[in-house]
């Protein structure tokens, strides 16, 4: 009777842990979020703020970004290098955009993550969610 009960009771925490971990990957996201645009002497200053809450830090990520004028056409395509994303931590980062007005850019999407060192191969891009504080639409 005891060796069934302890099979059980092993059984009962397996499933848990199984459960547990599931849940752990369902909820495994990278945020990054358009926080603002600012008018700047080379062009347009953007902000955004990360938040690595995959399984793993990131040493190193950068997103491949377009950018949509007020005309609906993609204005431009660059790579902004995020730097390093601690697990669990925001970081904000900025960058100033040469020769792009501001108040041109309509919205803005990530295409991809050309490098993510850390993480498993495609877990940046998976995990990714993206959301904007201003009026300008940021997909991924």
């Amino acid at each position: 009777m005891t060796v069934r009960f302890a099979a059980v009771a092993a059984g009962m925490v397996m499933a848990a842990s199984s459960i547990c971990q599931a849940q752990d990957a369902a909820t495994a996201k990278l945020d990054v979020e358009l926080n603002a645009l600012a008018p700047s002497q080379k062009g347009c200053m953007m902000t955004f703020v990360a938040e690595n809450n995959l399984q793993t830090p990131i040493n190193k990520i950068s997103f491949e970004l377009a950018f949509f004028n007020d005309k609906n056409a993609v204005d431009r395509i660059t790579v902004l290098d995020f730097r390093d994303l601690p697990q669990g931590k925001k970081r904000v980062r900025q960058f100033d955009m040469p020769n792009v007005k501001c108040e041109t850019v309509t919205r803005i999407i990530i295409n991809d993550t050309p490098v993510c060192d850390g993480p498993a191969a495609g877990e940046c891009m998976k995990g990714l969610v993206t959301r904007s504080q201003i009026s300008v639409p940021f997909e991924g």
